[in-house]
């Protein structure tokens, strides 16, 4: 596990780096973009100054890595070096030692920096866009693998059934059908087509303003369509796997001793067959799970979700770039602890694996 601790670090180092590196060499001045046509020179370069942009690109990046890193140093005595970018991300750091005269090491939540246009915190627009995205995900993910699995297991006792056919036919359809496209086609089916039958808004977040002036509440029929549409792709993935899986552990030895011992289906499958096949499922659903984070963006949109994805577009229709670096960094963080914690699940799974 510290090992691929280790590596997970690596690959969060890759993605910083990338991201840096790209949403810095793209042609642009955000300081003009958030001036407006009419901004003159002084002006571009006192905002470049106070974003730190002014300074060497390898400058910036240092900077960048001890503003998002943990484990930050600090200059106590110049608060315009690269170390001191912004007073707010070490409002409640902890100080752990100093570093010759001038500087300290301390520990610190991650600074993501502010957004060019609204000059809100980023860590705060994201914390306001995760509940939303983080429920619509779990809610798409838990009907996904239930349905899945069920459907699967079932799908491979009836092998070549009608049953059999009709899961496989569906789970390619599911598979081919782009998010973007099935968004829209269930939201006009749904709730433009049959909405006297569903009650179901083709638009609309997981909070709603009271038409009565009593403020803001959950709505969850607003939920529906989207975690129903997002949950396509999974569930096609999802009926495949665990059908293949268990028909290859139908075929063992010790199933067939299980039923020559008498034991009902039942009991085969739910003691003994289904543990066994679970290993690929577990690991389609870790990935969907942490990849449905940024595939929401397109079923985000269409149906007006005010989420992870919502706030994705519209920092890139505004070129509001730590924004939108910030929500890569987290859902990449979110991968890597995905993954860390499915290598325990294996685990407990079947303990005969071992990692290398």
């Amino acid at each position: 596990m510290v090992k691929r601790l280790l590596y997970g670090i690596l690959v969060m180092l890759g993605v910083v780096t990338l991201i840096f590196v790209l949403f810095n060499t793209l042609p642009g001045d955000p300081a003009r973009m958030m001036l407006g046509q009419r901004a003159d020179q002084a002006s571009v370069d006192a905002i470049n100054k106070d974003l730190g942009r002014d300074k060497p690109l390898f400058t910036q990046y240092i900077g960048f890595l001890n503003d998002i890193s943990p484990f930050s140093i600090h200059n106590v005595k110049n608060s315009g070096s690269y170390f001191f970018l912004d007073p707010e991300k070490y409002s409640s750091a902890f100080s752990l030692f100093s570093i010759g005269a001038s500087h300290k090491l301390v520990l610190k939540a991650p600074y993501l920096r502010r957004s060019f246009q609204s000059k809100r915190p980023v860590a705060q627009i994201l914390a306001d866009a995760f509940v939303p995205t983080i429920i619509l995900a779990t809610v798409a993910m838990a009907f996904a693998t239930l349905a899945g699995i069920v459907i699967g297991i079932f799908s491979a006792l009836f092998k070549d059934t009608w049953f059999d056919k009709l899961a496989l036919f569906l789970s390619v359809l599911g598979m081919s059908l782009p998010s973007f496209f099935a968004a829209i086609l269930i939201a006009w089916l749904f709730a433009f087509v049959l909405a006297d039958y569903t009650g179901l808004s083709m638009f609309g977040s997981l909070y709603s303003v009271d038409d009565f002036g009593r403020g803001e509440y959950i709505n969850l029929k607003n939920l529906v369509l989207p975690a129903l549409t997002l949950a396509i792709r999974p569930l096609a993935i999802i009926v495949e796997l665990t059908r293949s899986s268990m028909l290859d552990v139908l075929q063992q030895d010790y199933i067939r001793t299980a039923r020559a011992k008498g034991l009902n289906m039942r009991k085969i499958v739910m003691h003994h067959a289904l543990k066994n096949a679970m290993n690929p499922v577990v690991t389609a659903v870790s990935g969907w799970f942490a990849s449905l984070l940024a595939g929401a963006v397109f079923i985000e949109y269409v149906f007006d979700w005010k989420g992870i994805g919502v706030v994705i577009v519209d920092a890139l229709e505004k070129f509001d770039f730590p924004v939108v670096i910030g929500a890569v960094l987290f859902i990449s963080v979110f991968l890597v602890i995905i993954n860390l914690l499915i290598d325990l699940v294996y685990g407990l799974l079947d303990p005969r694996l071992e990692f290398r």
